[in-house]
């Protein structure tokens, strides 16, 4: 099922339960579908990678946000941030095993020919492409550095 069909369903749910956080949640998460297909350039239509990298960018923000709310001491708003961002991440596919992400970093390294820190660029090119909603480019970054600094 697409993910806006699932949003809709969810959405039918969570009025129906009465849960307020989880609605808000469902309410982004279709309002970003909806400002994605009539973005300028769209067919109207988003793919799989489309949707999980808008689910990606959803997510990250509402980390940074809950941050800031705790850093500030406001527990009512990280409270809310912290609600959303638990139901975004329903959405996302589960992100890879830190070992397994190794292993294939490992490869991309040998592909493409790395050998010291400053061929990272080169590394990350290939990863972020290969990887995309599999795992999260900050963590990619960390371990390639971490890789190419023992190589």
């Amino acid at each position: 099922m697409a993910l806006e069909q699932r949003i809709n369903e969810e959405i039918k749910l969570a009025m129906k339960a009465r849960n307020e956080g989880r609605l808000r949640a469902l309410r982004a998460i279709k309002s970003a579908i909806l400002i994605e297909k009539t973005a300028e350039g769209r067919s109207g239509e988003l793919t799989e990678a489309d949707e999980i990298r808008m689910l990606q960018k959803m997510a990250k923000q509402r980390r940074e946000s809950l941050e800031i709310y705790q850093q500030q001491h406001r527990e009512d708003l990280a409270r809310k941030e912290a609600e959303e961002l638990e139901v975004i991440e329903t959405f996302l596919p589960q992100p890879m095993d830190v070992h397994e992400l190794k292993a294939i970093l490992l490869d991309i390294i040998r592909q493409v020919g790395a050998s010291k820190p400053a061929d990272m660029g080169k590394v990350m090119g290939v990863a972020t492409r290969q990887l995309a909603g599999k795992a999260d480019n900050q963590t990619i970054a960390h371990l390639v550095k971490e890789l190419l600094q023992q190589g």
